[in-house]
């Protein structure tokens, strides 16, 4: 059946449209049509009474939400609460997260991530594994007993045959230029995080394959007067992707203007760093058996170091209009169309445009959720 989502105020690829109808089949958007089309008047007509319609968001750093955390239940099932809690805050499409764990951990995690995929559970786009291979002085919340470096079996493990996204966060200065090379030949998107490296270091693994660093700033060596440190590699270069988490608490907002104008437009992605928080009632969960509390919309231990984040999307969203003071359209497109083309997805997914993948979000004016639509379903 094709549906026509008409009267709503349209972010397309040009910019915002007041006057066209975004029209439908299946899985993909068919056309954007005026709404006095006569497809559009043969089509079931959804009136979005105004509302905002905006491409879905894409979140590449998703640890938990709805209550569960990906380390602690690795399967389908927890997948398909995790994409749901997020869904209701406008993540279309995202990748679970697992943090540094044990190796049959990994394994269990890349299997439920595979048969995620192939059962088509709406959201999942691929796995995000964030350690073991990082640095003991940037640990942040990782416990690091778990960290080492990849040996060839985790390697082969790594590299092998798979569906979807597999992208990697290591530490540059804890892993050799020749596996980081082997796992961006393999297919997988290598980030920085979670790193002690100095700017040479990061420069040399750029040059190997790394595409991106995990939520910048955190985690990382500082940007100084003569130590460049990870964060000035990462800003230096127009090639790679950054993720920032906006939420007011991880990085000062004057850090991240500042970051955001140094790159060019569309290396700056929104993430969540979301935990089980996220579309639950509870406020606190485990973490390598210590227990986690939100407080005050913060995640951290009893000895005040940042847990992952009790930030959504749509909020993310918010917070990149209202503290860095940048326009909606590029607050979407940070949240959709750049994550979309760093993941690789770009000719499919952030955007709405024919032949795209109909995940769509409805906003209101305080940015609160409407409803979404993800490959063509409404939730």
């Amino acid at each position: 059946m094709t549906t026509a989502l008409t009267h709503a105020r349209v972010l397309a690829a040009d910019g915002w449209h007041d006057d066209l109808a975004v029209l439908l089949e299946g899985e993909r958007i068919v056309d954007l049509l005026p709404p006095d089309d006569p497809r559009v008047r043969d089509a079931h007509q959804h009136d979005l009474h105004g509302a905002m319609l905006v491409p879905g968001f894409i979140d590449v750093q998703v640890n938990g939400g709805g209550g569960v955390l990906f380390n602690e239940a690795p399967t389908v099932e927890t997948l398909r609460r995790i994409g749901a809690a997020h869904r209701r805050f406008g993540t279309t499409g995202f990748l679970p997260t697992l943090i540094s764990d044990r190796v049959e951990v990994m394994r269990a995690a890349l299997a439920a991530v595979e048969q995620a995929l192939a059962e088509g559970v709406p959201g999942v786009l691929g796995i995000h594994l964030e350690g073991p291979y990082l640095a003991a002085a940037r640990k942040g919340v990782h416990d690091p007993k778990y960290f080492h470096a990849p040996g060839s079996d985790e390697l082969a493990l790594l590299c092998a045959s798979h569906r979807g996204v597999r992208l990697l966060t290591l530490a540059p200065d804890q892993v050799p230029l020749a596996s980081i090379g082997a796992l961006a030949g393999a297919g997988l998107i290598v980030c920085a995080g979670h790193t002690a490296a100095d700017y040479e270091t990061i420069r040399a693994a750029l040059a190997a394959g790394v595409r991106g660093f995990t939520h910048l700033f955190n985690a990382m060596t500082p940007f100084g007067s003569r130590e460049p440190g990870v964060v000035g590699a990462a800003l230096e270069d127009a090639d790679s992707w950054c993720g920032i988490i906006v939420d007011g608490h991880h990085v000062h907002p004057a850090s991240l203007r500042v970051a955001i104008a140094a790159k060019p437009r569309g290396k700056m992605l929104l993430v969540t760093d979301a935990m089980p928080p996220v579309g639950a009632d509870r406020p606190d969960y485990v973490l390598n058996g210590e227990t986690i509390v939100v407080r005050d919309g913060v995640c951290q231990t009893a000895q005040g170091v940042l847990a992952g984040s009790a930030l959504d999307m749509a909020s993310a969203v918010r917070n990149a209009v209202q503290l860095l003071g940048l326009p909606l359209e590029e607050a979407v497109r940070m949240a959709s169309t750049y994550p979309a083309e760093f993941l690789g997805l770009g000719e499919s997914h952030g955007r709405i445009a024919p032949g795209y993948r109909a995940d769509l979000v409805v906003l209101d004016d305080d940015y609160v959720v409407l409803r979404s639509w993800i490959g063509g379903s409404p939730e």
